[in-house]
């Protein structure tokens, strides 16, 4: 009923059945594109499931300065976001990590934001939303990092520059044998996205996911979502994280 529904429209302008279009789907990289546009759900918001922020701002990030003091790691940081939507949890990602690790500091800060959907990512590179997202941020990061709009734009926001310039979005499918990323990632968000896969797919991806952790680094998945990683031997700690120590 849910792929009826969201194809429906799509198959009229096309003057297609359902059979002929999957033929179509199957021939044309383009039109696999738009179907999974239709297809995939976006629900997001700035600073979702709080505690995992809290969890990153009051023991990961002191850590990797405890680390960096000590020698025991380079002061670089690489954070991805998997199944980052239209943009809202990379950026509040990165606002957590530049309030520890301003621009002027010794520390680089990069954050990466993959998504299925080439239509969410347009959106997520604009870095633009409407103004009543404003009450999920902080008064002093929204001062910090967002820029209100004036005369015609005055129900928008946008990320300020010096933001917008440490994140890179990139189409990535999950599901995917390979993901080509080319390094390792000390944090990888991917929270509210395996409540689409099918079993057997939930733990193929955290095992992926979890190959891509540099060592120290840290999985964090939703609360619904950390049964996936129990065939990981790893210790898990519940709506938090998986370490790779």
């Amino acid at each position: 009923m849910l792929l009826s529904g969201r194809l429906a429209k799509r198959l009229r302008q096309l003057e297609l059945s359902f059979e002929s279009y999957y033929r179509l789907v199957k021939q044309d990289p383009g039109e696999r594109c738009a179907m999974l546009d239709l297809l995939t759900t976006n629900e997001t918001h700035f600073f979702r499931d709080p505690q995992q922020f809290r969890h990153l701002e009051q023991v990961v990030i002191p850590k990797w300065k405890q680390q960096a003091d000590a020698g025991k790691r380079v002061r670089t940081l690489n954070i991805w976001s998997a199944g980052c939507s239209t943009g809202e949890e990379p950026y509040s990602i990165l606002m957590v990590l530049l309030d520890h690790f301003p621009p002027e500091s010794e520390w680089s800060v990069r954050v990466l934001g993959t998504d299925i959907s080439r239509r969410v990512l347009d959106k997520a590179e604009q870095g633009r939303w409407p103004i009543s997202q404003a009450q999920q941020i902080s008064s002093v990061r929204l001062k910090r990092y967002m820029l209100k709009g004036v005369g015609p734009h005055d129900k928008w926001m946008q990320v300020k520059p010096e933001l917008r310039n440490r994140m890179q979005f990139a189409r990535l499918n999950l599901n995917s044998a390979e993901y080509g990323l080319g390094c390792k990632f000390d944090a990888v968000f991917c929270r509210n996205v395996l409540i689409y896969f099918s079993s057997s797919s939930k733990v193929e991806v955290v095992r992926k996911l979890f190959g891509h952790l540099a060592p120290g680094g840290r999985l964090f998945l939703s609360p619904v979502e950390s049964s996936a990683s129990k065939l990981l031997a790893n210790p898990v700690f519940p709506g938090v994280y998986i370490a790779r120590e």
